[in-house]
């Protein structure tokens, strides 16, 4: 049960991070540029297959101009 919600928690930040660069009209390459993240590790995080670090998650949220808190509200 634990590792479940776990799990759709990461996909429904990844989801809103996606959401985001997408009305940014950012592309993962253009996320990745801007945070200095991967792109591949752009994608993992957009189909939470990780549990990125905040550290990351406020250098998206900078790149997107997006208040970091957003992307937690479920």
């Amino acid at each position: 049960m634990r590792d479940d919600l776990q799990n759709i928690f990461l996909k429904r930040v990844g989801n809103k991070v996606r959401g985001f660069r997408k009305d940014k009209n950012f592309t993962m390459e253009n996320l990745a540029f801007e945070t200095d993240i991967e792109y591949r590790q752009i994608g993992r995080i957009e189909r939470g297959e990780i549990n990125t670090t905040l550290l990351s998650m406020m250098r998206i949220s900078i790149a997107l101009n997006v208040e970091l808190n957003l992307f937690f509200i479920l």
